[in-house]
C-alpha cells in the first residue's frame, strides 16, 4: 500500500502551527481544504490530553457551525488519535493565511469560554463526562499566545 500523505510530512521537525495538509476536489468539482490545525510538536511535547481534546471538539465544532461569515464552509473539526492537534475541513480552496483569524477568533473563544460545555449531556453525547474544560481553555491560551499571535514560516508551512 502506498503511505498516505500525511504520513510523509517529517513529524520530527514538524512545529506548532497551521498547516495545509491536502486539497480535495468533490465529483461536483469543489474543493475540501483539510487543515491540520497542530498544538503540540509531535514527538517533542506532551501530547494533549484526549477529555482536554474533546471539551474542545464540543467548543470549537459548536462555535465553528454558529460563525456566521464561516459557519456554510465548515465541514468538519475533530482531534488527531496522535493528540497533537486537531483537524479542520473546510469547503473551498484556503491557505493556512486565510483562515488564521479564524482560527485565532476560535482559540479565543475556547480560552475564555465561561459555562457548560455545548453539549455535555448523556443525551447529547457518547462519553459526556470525559471532558476537561479547564485543560482544554490553557491549551487554547498556550496555542494563540505561543504560535497565532506571531506566526512564522514554520507555524505555516510543512517541513520540507
Amino acid at each position: 500500500m502506498d503511505k498516505i500523505a500525511s504520513f510523509t510530512i517529517d513529524h520530527n521537525r514538524l512545529e506548532r502551527g497551521i498547516f495545509v495538509s491536502r486539497k480535495d476536489t468533490t465529483p461536483k468539482g469543489d474543493t475540501i481544504t483539510t487543515f491540520d490545525i497542530r498544538m503540540t510538536r509531535p514527538n517533542r511535547d506532551p501530547a494533549l490530553a484526549p477529555d482536554a481534546l474533546h471539551a474542545m471538539e464540543h467548543l470549537v465544532a459548536t462555535f465553528l457551525r454558529n460563525h456566521p461569515a464561516w459557519r456554510d464552509r465548515i465541514v468538519y473539526w475533530g482531534p488527531m488519535g496522535c493528540c497533537t492537534g486537531n483537524y479542520l475541513l473546510l469547503s473551498g480552496d484556503y491557505s493556512s493565511e486565510d483562515i488564521l483569524p479564524l482560527v485565532r477568533e476560535t482559540m479565543e473563544f475556547v480560552a475564555h469560554f465561561e459555562g457548560v460545555v455545548p453539549g455535555a449531556t448523556p443525551k447529547d453525547c457518547g462519553n459526556y463526562s470525559f471532558m476537561d474544560l479547564e485543560e482544554a481553555k490553557r491549551n487554547a491560551e498556550l496555542y494563540l499566545n505561543e504560535v497565532l499571535k506571531d506566526p512564522k514560516s514554520e507555524n505555516l508551512n510543512y517541513p520540507q
